[in-house]
């Protein structure tokens, strides 16, 4: 799959339980080397149950192609002649994959946009809108901006320098939604109202502080990334596009919502850019990501993304939580404690025993391990 490859680097392969998404039953495959995502993410799907759930949402899977143009004698004559072209540019980014366009898909509109202000001065731009059916669609959107270059060269009277598709898919979003009883958020000491106010007071840092909202959002990612890698997607490419989408406003913030409803209940939404495939690239060529795809039962790249981001909005709140309540650490290291044992050094045979000795002590430190360890 890759070049000079020298072994094979695994990631722990889980499977969060509870997720009920659009009235459907649905295991989701998560590959994640930390602690208390698989755990978190799917006692929250136990909570949303209680209300049907989590709705989600997809729109059509188009696609952004740029194509950058330099040495334009006049950016808007250039910008007024390809709007005019658009018929023509678009029936021959079509043509490149009579496949996709016999599926229903393919070039679907242009946009052309003047950059003003840039470091080397004015920038002509044009964004070659592409429906992608259910594959991600980099390889089918860069193949296409590369057959349309020379024609737009030919009608901007300039030279086409990027082709290049764009990560910030914001054409193409996945918004989820659940609602969460205030009665099911109590546990310990801590009751219903508390929880939720204290879910909301943490978002609401989140809204008001960048650095706050890089943490916050790392926490969405945490559950979104581990679907997306195990099914053999891209996730540096969702992180970049869901990062960006972050700071559309020109303010980083959050991704997500949450509230409290007439009934006192919280509630929850989350939207970002999903490019997710289920065709094409590793979804097909890795053995483990075709198996994923088999659990998930999906049938289109919508689908697929409505779970996902289902799953980044319970991963939020499982994180919220924590953070509003007994903080991060305790229900995080209590987890992690098997990492530390096993980096110490202990066997198969002592790893529940170790750490269930550091929990226990409130020391999860390596240090304490080896000495645990050296003692029997």
């Amino acid at each position: 799959m890759i070049e000079n490859v020298v072994g094979v680097f695994s990631l722990p392969l889980g499977v969060a339980a509870n997720f009920v998404v659009n009235g459907r039953d649905v295991l989701v495959p998560m590959a994640v080397e930390e602690p208390s995502v698989v755990a978190g993410a799917s006692f929250m799907a136990r909570l949303a149950r209680n209300t049907g759930g989590f709705r989600a949402t997809a729109s059509a899977p188009e696609m952004i192609g740029q194509l950058l143009i330099l040495d334009v004698p006049d950016a808007e004559q250039a910008r007024t002649a390809l709007l005019a072209a658009k018929a023509r540019i678009l029936q021959m980014a079509t043509a490149v994959d009579p496949v996709l366009a016999r599926l229903g898909g393919g070039a679907r509109d242009i946009e052309v946009r003047v950059l003003a202000e840039s470091p080397i001065g004015l920038l002509l731009v044009l964004h070659l809108i592409y429906d992608t059916r259910d594959a991600m669609g980099a390889n089918a959107v860069n193949t296409a901006l590369e057959t349309i270059a020379p024609l737009v060269a030919e009608i901007s009277g300039g030279r086409v320098h990027l082709r290049i598709l764009s990560n910030l898919a914001d054409r193409r979003l996945a918004t989820a939604s659940a609602t969460f009883r205030a009665a099911d958020l109590a546990f310990g000491e801590f009751s219903g109202a508390q929880v939720r106010d204290g879910v909301i007071a943490a978002w609401a840092f989140a809204v008001a502080d960048p650095y706050r909202a890089a943490t916050h959002n790392k926490g969405i990612m945490n559950g979104v990334d581990a679907v997306v890698l195990a099914t053999g997607n891209d996730w540096r490419a969702i992180e970049a596009g869901a990062h960006a989408y972050a700071a559309r406003s020109g303010r980083y913030t959050s991704l997500s919502t949450w509230a409290c409803n007439a009934d006192g209940d919280l509630t929850g939404t989350l939207e970002m850019p999903l490019a997710v495939g289920i065709v094409g690239g590793a979804t097909r060529a890795h053995p483990t990501a075709r198996a994923a795809l088999q659990v998930l039962g999906v049938s289109s790249a919508a689908e697929l993304a409505q779970i996902i981001v289902s799953v980044g909005l319970a991963q939020n709140l499982a994180a919220l939580r924590a953070l509003a309540t007994e903080g991060i650490q305790r229900g995080h290291m209590g987890l992690h404690a098997r990492q530390v044992a096993i980096a110490a050094g202990a066997r198969a045979d002592q790893v529940e025993a170790v750490a269930n000795q550091l929990v226990r002590e409130r020391a999860v430190r390596t240090d304490r391990a080896l000495e645990i360890l050296q003692a029997n």
